[in-house]
């Protein structure tokens, strides 16, 4: 688990975990926080219950993660109309403010209630269910999420940026390094690991 400076690129804190957990989310800014650092604000992938834990911290999600989970949901390549405009509309979020997107994700809304709401019943068991839990899930996760995707806005001068991008990208260059030393013991890797977040 790393914790970047999205100002100046710093690594402030690193630890080796099996699972991320919020708890250890919660540490790793415990931590920082104890080491004198004062943390502005928190650009994060949205894991469940993340955004309740830092306090009066401004919490951004990172809107290329919510576009991924939205695409999850839909594929890539969805087949009703009501997931293509979705999709098409999700795809904009880091394109439009905070008043574009959520007046268009509304008018969305109002277009596909009622299909949004169409129930099926099981032959089976004769519980009914969501015809289209797929594009529900997708549109439900856009909605819990809106109040986080758009915190930069509220906050300018702190500069938060509006995804993870910076720290991502280091993750990538990473994974590709360690592609090519593969025959390193778990030891020598952490070593690696160690001295590849202090360059």
């Amino acid at each position: 688990m790393v914790f970047k400076n999205s100002l100046d690129g710093v690594v402030l804190y690193k630890q080796y975990v099996r699972y991320e957990t919020n708890a250890l989310y919660l540490s790793g800014v415990a931590e920082i926080s104890r080491r004198g650092i004062d943390i502005q604000a928190i650009i994060c992938d949205g894991r469940q219950g993340l955004f309740r834990l830092f306090g009066d911290i401004p919490v951004q999600m990172c809107q290329f993660h919510q576009i991924s989970i939205v695409l999850r949901y839909l594929t890539r390549k969805p087949k009703t109309q009501a997931a293509i405009e979705l999709k098409k509309l999700t795809l904009k979020l880091t394109k439009q403010p905070k008043i574009e997107f959520t007046n268009n994700l509304n008018i969305w809304y109002l277009r596909w209630e009622n299909y949004l709401n169409e129930r099926s019943k099981s032959s089976s068991t004769g519980k009914t269910y969501y015809t289209h839990k797929r594009l529900r899930s997708a549109y439900l996760s856009l909605k819990k999420h809106l109040p986080y995707l758009f915190v930069f806005e509220d906050y300018p001068d702190l500069k938060i940026p509006n995804t993870t991008n910076a720290l991502d990208g280091q993750f990538a260059d990473l994974k590709n390094k360690l592609r090519n030393h593969n025959g390193l013991s778990k030891v020598r890797r952490m070593k690696f690991i160690d001295g590849f977040f202090k360059a």
